[in-house]
Formats: C-alpha cells, sequence, structure tokens
C-alpha cells in the first residue's frame, strides 16, 4: 500500500508540475502578446505621425499657394468694388435725371390696342 501511496503521490506531484508549466506558458504567451501588441501599436503611432507630418508639409505646400490666390481675388475684387462706385459715382446725375423726367413729363395717350365701338 505504500508503494501505491508513494505512487500516487509521484503522480500528484507530477500533474502538479505540469499545471504549473502550463500555467508559466500561458503568462509567457500571454507576456509575449502584450509584448508585441505595444510593438505593433508603437509602429501604428510611429506611421501615423509619418502620414501626418507628411499631409502636413503638403497642405502647407498648397495652403501657401493657396494664400496667394486668394490675396490676388481679393485685391481683384476691391479693383472692380471701385470701379463700379467710380461708375455709379459719375452716372447718378444723369441717371436720376432721366428718372425724374420719365416719371414727370406724362404724355397721354391712347393704347394701341385699344378700339373705339
Amino acid at each position: 500500500m505504500a508503494s501505491q501511496s508513494q505512487g500516487i503521490q509521484q503522480l500528484l506531484q507530477a500533474e502538479k508540475r505540469a499545471a504549473e508549466k502550463v500555467a508559466d506558458a500561458r503568462k509567457r504567451k500571454a507576456r509575449r502578446l502584450k509584448q508585441a501588441k505595444e510593438e505593433a501599436q508603437m509602429e501604428v503611432e510611429q506611421y501615423r505621425r509619418e502620414r501626418e507630418q507628411e499631409f502636413q508639409s503638403k497642405q502647407q505646400a498648397a495652403m501657401g499657394s493657396q494664400g496667394n490666390l486668394s490675396a490676388e481675388v481679393e485685391q481683384a475684387t476691391r479693383h472692380q468694388v471701385q470701379g463700379m462706385q467710380s461708375s455709379q459715382q459719375r452716372n447718378r446725375e444723369r441717371v436720376l435725371a432721366q428718372l425724374l423726367g420719365m416719371v414727370c413729363e406724362v404724355r397721354p395717350q391712347v393704347h394701341p390696342n385699344y378700339r373705339i365701338t
């Protein structure tokens, strides 16, 4: 019976060691997965920073030329508005006189479509 008990004890110890090895293997696997995840996250962040920097440089190049373009459009718009204002000032009196003349001078006429029956 002692040898059976001793054999059972050996089996229990072997099972315990096997369970510890399995637990250690699981812990190592979890650590490796965590480390791989952190490395992947770092790579993603680095790639994102590179792409963001590239985007910013392209955007700055595009906005630089667009900034000049908007200044040119602003200048042309100001020039056109000034031209319209000066034209309005030059023709204001003539147009007012013409409008007042048309409104105040009433010439009664019979409409051409009017029929006397």
